[in-house]
């Protein structure tokens, strides 16, 4: 009978790493139930967004996370939701500050920056890094229909955990919810601008229908009164007054052009 060896340190790490891995997981699962499960109460894609970016800054505890949305043109994105700031909304911004935004936004791949203060592209701002200890950036295109119509922006601290491959693969699902959330949200915003027009549409043939039909009462009344007959009802008297008055007057014009066809026969 062989006897099991006993455990190394070796094997205790991997067990250690393995545990942390898992426990990754779990919340990368937990974040994206609770994210569909946020998802299925709003159809209004400014508290959808918001909802997202909170819950990404809480998962990965991040320095910055935020979300943007592309302006038509593709010079410049709005930021439209922001973990560390939620009163920022619909805030433009000029692509050509952001190198690693860009390149996301017209690659249509993430962009992943290992230590931000070191990168050649972001020297303009390593003081900011610093002074903030900002230690990775990464940029996930948000894409629908193979173009990129956002992206979600994470910076990590330095002391913080390191951003992982399995922690890159999470937020690429959740940028694939996004972009089905926020195709929901537009055709919800589609049918219910559709149906406050149907609505303005049946009001206003409603007014016409009430005025043709007074009209005609009116017509009817004035021939009445031509023949000697006894006076129809107009059936205007929910008309304001002025309503009255033109079709006071629009009888008049049609009795006159009856009057000449009479004539003219």
């Amino acid at each position: 009978m062989t006897v099991p060896s006993a455990p190394t340190s070796a094997d205790a790490k991997r067990l250690t790493t393995r545990v942390a891995e898992l426990e990754r997981e779990r919340k990368h699962l937990l974040a994206v139930v609770e994210i569909l499960k946020e998802l299925s109460t709003s159809l209004h894609f400014t508290d959808i967004l918001q909802t997202i970016a909170r819950k990404l800054g809480e998962a990965f505890g991040l320095d910055r996370c935020s979300i943007f949305l592309a302006e038509r043109g593709g010079e410049s994105v709005r930021l439209v939701a922001s973990y560390e700031d939620p009163t920022i909304r619909n805030y433009v911004v000029d692509l050509e500050r952001y190198p690693e935004l860009k390149r996301a936004m017209q690659s249509g791949e993430t962009v992943f920056i290992a230590d931000a203060a070191t990168d050649p592209s972001l020297k303009h701002v390593k003081g900011e890094f610093i002074s903030r200890r900002v230690k990775s950036i990464t940029v996930v295109p948000i894409t629908w229909r193979g173009t990129a119509i956002g992206a979600i922006f994470l910076r990590t601290f330095r002391d913080g955990s390191p951003f992982s491959e399995a922690d890159m693969r999470f937020v690429q699902v959740v940028a694939s919810l996004t972009a089905q959330a926020l195709s929901n949200a537009h055709r919800y915003e589609r049918l219910a601008q559709r149906q406050r027009e149907t609505g303005e549409t049946m009001r206003r043939l409603e007014l016409e229908r009430a005025a043709l039909v007074s009209f005609l009462g009116r017509l009817l009344a004035a021939f009445g009164e031509r023949e000697g007959a006894a006076a129809a009802g107009g059936g205007g008297g929910e008309q304001p007054r002025a309503s009255a008055q033109e079709l006071d007057r629009l009888v008049a014009v049609a009795m006159a052009v009856i009057q000449e066809e009479a004539k003219a026969r």
